[in-house]
């Protein structure tokens, strides 16, 4: 039994990943909003690495029916009917339609993991529903999309909460081991928690303050997006699973 974390796509091959369950976590904000337009009704979402080929694929399908949702630079694409919030996934502009979706780093993580057995979209919004559809998988792999190539503080955290959590609750003999980046992780979510104690906050107030001091949470607010990170921050507060079809891309709920 394994548990292994992945600080950015880079650091580990695609071969590694291959056969192995395999939770993608971008949390500011590409799972998140996943998460969210699953939750609010959308049949699937179905990422795409490039802007170019979203608008190829949008373009024989009925647009009644198809969003195009995504950013780059944080920051709604020309043309896009939605940006990357998860606010603006509502069961009114979402609910029954086919989300083409492309971000800067989430969904080439998401491509990394493409020879993965199963590959689950993780954030903080769903940590306890991800954890409970890995619990029984032997080899479990959480990839952090990181921002630009460089790790990011939020990933990690976001990471970190995930395993937490998997080992405590979902304990398994004999007990998973965990790779050096897992511990490191693991270890950042502890003192996260124990700073929430102290302070009287709960921990996905802590949380959500702790974005506003990572490179990622300081461009959102800086684009007036700040009030996306307590939305991402706001732990077990959805009980999806977003899974990835291996034939045809599209992410749907388990």
């Amino acid at each position: 039994m394994q548990l292994r974390i992945h600080y950015l796509p880079q650091f580990v091959s695609e071969a590694e990943l291959a056969g192995r369950t395999v939770v993608v976590v971008d949390l500011l904000r590409a799972s998140t909003t996943i998460c969210q337009a699953l939750a609010a009704g959308a049949e699937c979402v179905v990422p795409f690495v490039e802007v170019d080929a979203t608008r190829r694929a949008a373009a024989g399908l009925d647009r009644s029916r198809t969003l195009l949702g995504g950013e780059r630079g944080g920051e709604l694409i020309e043309g896009f009917d939605l940006s990357n919030s998860p606010a603006e996934y509502t069961p009114d502009a979402a609910f029954g339609k086919r989300v083409l979706f492309t971000t800067t780093n989430g969904t080439r993580a998401l491509e990394h993991a493409r020879l993965a057995s199963r590959v689950i979209v993780g954030a903080a919004v769903n940590r306890q529903a991800v954890c409970e559809a890995v619990a029984g998988d032997a080899e479990v792999d959480i990839l952090c999309a990181g921002t630009g190539g460089v790790v990011g503080r939020d990933d990690v955290l976001a990471a970190g909460a995930i395993a937490h959590l998997l080992l405590h609750e979902f304990p398994t003999q004999p007990p998973r081991s965990t790779n050096e980046w897992a511990d490191k992780a693991l270890r950042e979510w502890a003192e996260l928690v124990t700073a929430a104690r102290a302070s009287g906050r709960s921990e996905a107030e802590q949380f959500a303050d702790e974005l506003t001091r990572t490179k990622h949470g300081r461009t959102l607010l800086d684009l007036d997006l700040g009030d996306d990170l307590p939305r991402c921050a706001n732990l077990d507060s959805l009980a999806v699973v977003p899974v990835q079809d291996r034939r045809t891309g599209e992410i749907r709920l388990a």
